[in-house]
């Protein structure tokens, strides 16, 4: 049992509310919501643009999560690094959700694994803001990654609140699943989890696999792990006007097989896996390469900095330039349109949390094959909405491809059940289950000072 489960002695696993309990009965066990929270993602604004730099799936999260919160009534104030001087200390992101800008370090060219020595000036920032309202101005406070949650968890210490946690990736996963050439987390990060799990007073996992590597990896108490599906924008993120109409836009040929890779060009995403399948396919089918257009839309990110033309020149050792095409990061309603154009999504990521960028291809109607790592088994339907592979060798995500190309209507019939199978990820769900959430660390608080007098 993990040390913050002893010390809490058993009144944690009492006041756990099982899922299914009836509506009635629930209204009745859980305290009322928070009216405001404390939300913190130091290393990434959620005003960045996703799939450049360490933007990606967690800037999603946390812009949607806060807007459908807002929507059911928590204020959220969601508080970041400021990596220009330019910005205003807060911005609107929407009605109920502020964004607040903490000065901490350097505006430009600090990496992420500098961050942790502008911590304690983070922290700073977060008390400052804190000290000019008035006392109980947050009922909870919620960390979003190994950073976060060191603030996280002296402020919660401070205001005397809950802290819930959500890790995103762990560096136990994935220094256990590296790419070839890839950087293990450093030791510090491992130790700085380790303190958070022990630390919060919830923990949220996007999938039950990843509430397992919680409890395995970091001995956390698995009655404090609430699982919590990601959702999709299903307004921004559905099949709209077709395929056809998308390729369209997008100057891309009617009739070509479009594997499509969209994310953060690192290691850990490995889009190099889809290179080398494309490869295959074409040497084993030359005929492709008259309809087979490749795009690879996202920007270097972590590790992938320190080549940032490595994919690049990759395509050409292959010799395949004149099927792919590589395109920045794009906003979200024209990424949903290079999904729609997409005959396959392909994912061959070593370590996924989740997968969003797997629902979202999915919700838009568009087939996914993805390694078969992480929260991708949930994301992903096997055999109906997608395909997934065990391990990372490129014949094997050849092979997974080819049916896209050889039989008729495989994309259209497989996008259909995607998008269906999409349609169980909505973010009012998500916000919805992390309200009960707040509910449950603060009724557990407040049983925890009465039981202490």
């Amino acid at each position: 049992m993990s040390q913050h489960a002893s010390r809490l002695g058993g009144l944690r696993g009492r006041s756990h509310i099982p899922f299914g309990t009836p509506p009635h009965q629930r209204l009745r066990r859980i305290p009322r919501r928070p009216r405001r929270i404390a939300m913190l993602s130091v290393h990434t604004s959620p005003l960045h643009q996703p799939g450049t730099g360490d933007a990606g799936g967690m800037n999603v999260y946390i812009v949607e999560l806060a807007k459908r919160l807002a929507a059911i009534d928590i204020e959220v104030e969601i508080f970041t690094r400021a990596t220009t001087a330019a910005l205003p200390p807060s911005v609107e992101l929407a009605p109920g959700v502020l964004v607040r800008h903490v000065d901490a370090g350097p505006y430009e060219g600090l990496a992420k694994e500098e961050l942790p020595a502008q911590l304690c000036a983070f922290t700073h920032g977060v008390m400052r803001a804190w000290a000019g309202h008035r006392p109980g101005h947050y009922d909870l406070v919620h960390s979003h990654y190994w950073l976060s949650g060191h603030v996280g968890w002296l402020a919660a210490e401070r205001w005397g609140v809950p802290l819930v946690h959500a890790m995103h990736t762990m560096a136990k996963v994935k220094n256990a699943a590296l790419a070839a050439g890839d950087t293990p987390e450093p030791a510090a990060r491992v130790i700085g989890e380790q303190q958070i799990v022990r630390a919060a007073d919830r923990l949220i996992a996007n999938t039950g696999g990843e509430a397992d590597e919680l409890v395995h990896h970091y001995e956390a108490a698995r009655e404090l792990v609430a699982v919590v599906h990601p959702g999709v924008n299903l307004d921004r993120f559905r099949p709209a006007d077709g395929r056809a109409a998308a390729r369209a836009r997008l100057g891309l040929p009617a009739d070509a097989l479009i594997p499509l890779f969209a994310g953060r060009i690192q290691p850990l995403k490995a889009p190099d896996i889809l290179l080398h399948a494309v490869a295959h396919l074409l040497e084993e089918d030359p005929s492709l390469r008259e309809r087979m257009v490749v795009p690879v839309v996202g920007g270097p990110s972590g590790s992938g900095l320190a080549k940032p033309e490595g994919l690049h020149k990759l395509a050409a050792r292959l010799g395949i330039c004149d099927v792919v095409r590589f395109r920045p990061p794009c906003a979200q309603d024209e990424l949903a349109d290079w999904y729609r154009a997409a005959s396959v999504l392909v994912m061959p990521s070593y370590s996924e949390s989740f997968g969003l960028v797997a629902i979202e291809a999915q919700a838009c109607g568009t087939p996914v094959v993805a390694a078969s790592v992480g929260g991708l088994p949930v994301a992903v339907r096997d055999g109906v909405s997608g395909t997934l592979i065990q391990g990372h060798d490129p014949a094997d995500y050849a092979r997974a491809l080819r049916p896209f190309a050889s039989e008729p209507g495989r994309v259209e019939r497989m996008g259909a059940a995607a998008a269906r199978h999409a349609e169980a990820f909505g973010w009012d769900t998500a916000a919805a289950a992390t309200a009960e959430v707040y509910a449950e660390a603060m009724r557990e608080r407040r049983r925890l000072r009465s039981a202490h007098g």
